[in-house]
């Protein structure tokens, strides 16, 4: 009968093989059922009838081992993410789901997170130099202070994403669309920002000087104590945009930017205008 209790235990747990703590679950499991089995024998009870009214005894337990299961699975995973000041220089995560992973001060130069998803990773002062996150979802991720020297982030979706401080020189967002982005205290006069959309993206007090921003399109970005020499918006579409700071030195470069042909709306406009900066050419919507 111990053979018969063994196949029906294993029957049972046979979908979620591989996890620690619902085979620690299992084992403990078929002693609790041997041990009562024994017992409904001891008040003589036939074999059949025991074994009916032991495995009645623990209820939906497949339900139990189900969510075991998938906590253990989500525990396992966020252990196997922690990377905390790691050698992971050219790994690969190309297509990985990471939930809440720690990569922070790790060397993680030349590595691929291409078509990745990356949820609520931190990866606060690390190597990243030369990484490939082509394609990738990535939201609330932090990547302050970081190193992302020619990093790539083509057709990568970044969401509610810091990159404040951070080392950009040669970093490529093509075709990204970039929402709730910060980007604060950065120098960006290295960066390539090609027909990517910015909504909510934070640009206060960054080196922007001679960035193209051509044909983008703005929503809610602030440019706030910004360096803006140079700046060109061409054709670029900008709504409930700000341009704002204390000193002359900034207003002075603001009407160094080029606004030819751009779409703004009524507000953004007066916000320029208060400040005497009356772009020419711009069509007020």
């Amino acid at each position: 009968m111990n053979d018969k209790l063994n196949a029906y235990v294993d029957g049972v747990f046979a979908p979620y093989e591989g996890a620690r703590s619902v085979t620690e679950l299992k084992a403990d499991l078929l002693a609790d059922l041997q041990e009562r089995f024994r017992e409904l024998r001891a008040e003589g009870k036939d074999e059949a009838t025991a074994f009916d009214l032991t495995i009645d005894s623990i209820g939906d337990i497949e339900e139990t081992v189900r969510e075991v299961s998938n906590l253990s699975r989500v525990l396992e995973r966020q252990m196997v993410t922690r990377f905390d000041a790691s050698d992971l220089k050219e790994s690969d995560f190309s297509g990985v789901a990471v939930r809440d992973g720690r990569f922070e001060a790790s060397a993680l130069r030349g590595s691929d997170f291409s078509n990745a998803e990356i949820a609520g990773a931190k990866f606060k002062s690390s190597d990243l130099a030369d990484t490939n996150f082509d394609g990738a979802r990535v939201s609330d991720a932090n990547f302050t202070t970081a190193d992302l020297a020619r990093a790539s982030f083509r057709r990568a979706r970044l969401v509610r994403t810091d990159f404040s401080m951070s080392g950009l020189a040669g970093v490529r967002f093509a075709d990204a669309a970039l929402t709730d982005v910060a980007f604060r205290k950065t120098d960006l006069r290295g960066t390539i920002l090609e027909r990517c959309t910015f909504n909510g993206v934070d640009f206060s007090y960054s080196d922007l000087r001679g960035l193209n921003f051509d044909g983008a399109a703005f929503t809610s970005v602030t440019f706030d104590h910004a360096a803006l020499e140079g700046i060109t918006f061409r054709g670029a579409i900008l709504r409930d945009c700000s341009f704002r700071a204390s000193s002359r030195k900034y207003y002075k470069a603001l009407r160094t930017v080029n606004f030819d042909g751009a779409r703004m709306d009524k507000l953004t406009y007066a916000g320029l205008k208060s400040f005497k900066v009356e772009p020419s050419n711009v069509i007020v919507e």
